[in-house]
């Protein structure tokens, strides 16, 4: 999700809580195919005479559900990049950031994060059908990004994003059409092309099915366009499955009906895909939520209608009535509940605050507050957390790094975010300065 540059119709969607799920059963023209270690047809992961062997490429440590959360961590998105879009073609410089580097991606793992989400968008990259061929200068330019970050030893999660909205050009991936043989024929041959691509990078690879996908409607979800959903999830794990090596055992994320927690934990259609390819010993199936509740704090752009203050010691004026801290413990409760105390971890694959700080000087407290809060609680109930970056500092942005400068923004933020997930046991979180009373 963005503000400013992603579509408004995601603004809205966060007014309800937000989540997704998973799980498994039993620009530049650097780099080429993957097919094993050192092989001579790829290009990102040839060896020559005078490389090194790149580590992330062959060896897999098969990590369980424990393991994988714990060194997972937390994490950080590159958003508004490779998702980033102009009339239906995939660029990552279209929405004012700067082009991705390994300095970029160095700076995010100095502060302590250790894994990064990376949005794409395929969009006009895919060729006609029957083949569905992805553009190969572009599925290059996504594989320079994720060797930026596995060769950081940080984990990389990879997914399909721009492609399910309805408000985006070019959007294909669309679960309401009444047409959907095309749709799903498509969405397996590309994920088949993404996935054989990567087939031989180690575990610190996820790759996640789509991204908030639904029927455009906020209210309940329509059962059929539900039923589709579950369709492209199972498709997914078919198809990275079946591309063998080390994806028969790689862990893989999936989301229920726009990544709303209330839709995909309760009784509204959400089926976890069969996953009999897997050849790990165990489920290698995660969940994917996003969370941005109270909508009214952390997404609204609306001077009249914005809420500059969250929690137990906001002002009543300032705060909304809903989404409060009693919110978040039951929402995490209830993913810890349904899915993770069942063997499928639970990745908040977004979550944040936009910045009013220019126009409320305590906004930023709050923030910190709010963040801290909520990731305390994703801890304490075994679910990984990963924030969202926009790349925008400043007002109404959601930036923690200046990507052009490649210097801190947010240190507090960061401070915050960094201690809730290292901490060894449940701590009351600091309240907002000025307002510990």
């Amino acid at each position: 999700m963005k503000i400013l540059n992603k579509s408004a119709a995601l603004l809205l969607s966060m007014a309800l809580s937000v989540a997704a799920l998973s799980s498994c059963g039993g620009r530049n023209d650097s780099s080429g195919g993957t097919d094993s270690k050192g092989s001579a047809n790829s290009s990102a992961v040839e060896e020559s005479e005078t490389d090194e062997p790149k580590d992330y490429i062959g060896d897999f440590n098969d990590l369980d559900q424990d393991a994988v959360t714990l060194q997972m961590g937390m994490g950080w998105n590159l958003g508004n990049q490779l998702e980033a879009s102009s009339g239906g073609t995939p660029n990552e410089t279209a929405w004012g950031n700067p082009t991705v580097t390994q300095e970029m991606l160095d700076m995010v793992k100095e502060n302590g994060f250790s894994t990064v989400r990376i949005p794409v968008s395929y969009l006009n990259k895919i060729g006609e059908g029957p083949d569905y061929t992805i553009d190969s200068e572009w599925l290059d330019r996504v594989q320079e990004v994720v060797d930026y970050v596995v060769s950081n030893d940080m984990f990389a999660v990879v997914n399909m994003h721009g492609d399910g909205y309805y408000t985006v050009a070019g959007g294909w991936l669309l679960c309401a059409e009444e047409d959907q043989t095309e749709i799903k024929d498509k969405y397996g041959k590309v994920w088949t092309q993404i996935a054989e691509r990567f087939k031989d990078y180690d575990e610190h690879l996820i790759f996640e099915s789509m991204n908030e996908e639904f029927n455009n409607d906020y209210g309940q979800p329509d059962p059929v366009a539900y039923e589709n959903i579950n369709a492209y999830n199972q498709i997914f794990v078919d198809s990275v499955r079946g591309t063998g090596s080390n994806n028969a055992k790689r862990w893989l994320l999936m989301p229920g009906w726009n990544t709303n927690i209330m839709y995909t934990v309760g009784d509204y259609g959400f089926k976890i895909p069969e996953d009999k390819l897997c050849e790990a010993d165990g489920n290698r199936l995660m969940i994917s939520v996003h969370y941005y509740d109270p909508y009214n704090f952390t997404l609204d752009e609306n001077a009249t209608s914005h809420k500059s203050q969250w929690g137990q010691y906001s002002e009543k004026r300032r705060n909304d009535n809903w989404g409060q801290e009693d919110h978040v413990d039951e929402q995490m409760k209830q993913l810890n509940e349904k899915f993770v105390s069942k063997g499928y971890p639970v990745v908040v694959g977004e979550m944040g605050v936009i910045d009013w700080s220019s126009s409320f000087e305590d906004n930023n407290e709050f923030r910190r507050y709010w963040l801290e809060y909520i990731i305390n609680a994703e801890r304490e109930n075994k679910i990984i957390p990963i924030y969202w970056d926009n790349g925008w500092n400043g007002d109404k942005g959601f930036g923690i790094f200046n990507r052009k400068t490649l210097e801190v923004s947010q240190p507090e933020l960061i401070e915050a975010m960094m201690r809730a997930i290292n901490a060894e046991e449940s701590y009351e979180i600091a309240a907002p300065k000025g307002y510990e009373k």
